[in-house]
């Protein structure tokens, strides 16, 4: 799968993007991460790759020559996103889609943005990470970076992984444990070493159920509420401390 990023920090991206899981998938083939310096095409001794705003107003606005230079160059598999506040919010299921669409691309902004005319002509559409302010996209590149690159098949070592985790049935994940059983008092819960695998998985539903309704209880209205299984399971005495 190739993603292609545009940015004025490359090295910002890249360096990201060869560590830990990510980097092990491109040294296998399963990811080609192509990160693209804007200021390569740019045409001044200073490579200048921004200006101040038309109108006037504070900060500088990326131009649109060397963003349309770059990615004209590149010819980056598409959509090209603009990451930005108007866009589509990146959601576990939006992560999914774009981790099986077989490549797309990111534009990170910086300062006060990016000439309107790269967001209406060039770009495919915006990518928002939330409603929050950053420095530039970089981090926001990132964030699509993990949250999509995991996804790819092959990338995680076991395929059930991303199956179990939080969002990836629109609820928040059960707890895990690990060694050892007892630590400062604290003991890992019984069924989870009874080696009963039918309890572990009603055991493990059950308290990802009571964990969202906690936590996350608009999770749980926008799956339309409890179904009767839920329900049920939550009143069965085993499954309750």
């Amino acid at each position: 799968m190739r993603i292609d990023v545009f940015t004025i920090f490359p090295d910002m991206v890249s360096e990201f993007a060869g560590q830990s899981l990510l980097g092990r998938a491109s040294a296998k083939g399963l990811l080609d991460v192509r990160v693209h310096d804007l200021r390569e095409h740019t045409t001044d001794v200073h490579r200048t790759v921004d200006d101040s705003p038309f109108g006037g107003g504070a900060g500088m606005v990326l131009r649109p020559e060397p963003i349309y230079a770059s990615v004209e160059a590149a010819d980056p598999p598409r959509p090209l996103f603009l990451l930005g506040p108007g866009g589509r919010r990146l959601d576990q299921a939006m992560a999914q889609e774009l981790a099986e669409s077989g490549g797309f691309s990111l534009l990170c902004g910086r300062y006060e943005g990016v000439d309107d005319r790269v967001r209406t002509d060039l770009c495919d559409g915006e990518l928002s990470i939330g409603d929050f302010v950053l420095g530039g996209g970089e981090v926001a590149a990132m964030v699509v970076l993990e949250a999509v690159g995991r996804l790819v098949p092959g990338v995680m070592g076991n395929s059930a992984s991303a199956g179990d985790e939080s969002f990836s049935d629109g609820l928040l994940e059960y707890p895990q444990f690990t060694k050892p059983a007892e630590f400062r008092g604290m003991a890992v819960p019984e069924i989870l070493r009874s080696g009963d695998h039918g309890r572990i998985a009603r055991w493990r539903r059950a308290r990802a159920l009571r964990r969202t309704l906690s936590s996350r209880p608009d999770l749980i209205e926008a799956r339309g509420g409890l179904s009767d299984a839920d329900e049920a399971l939550l009143a069965d005495p085993d499954f309750i401390d």
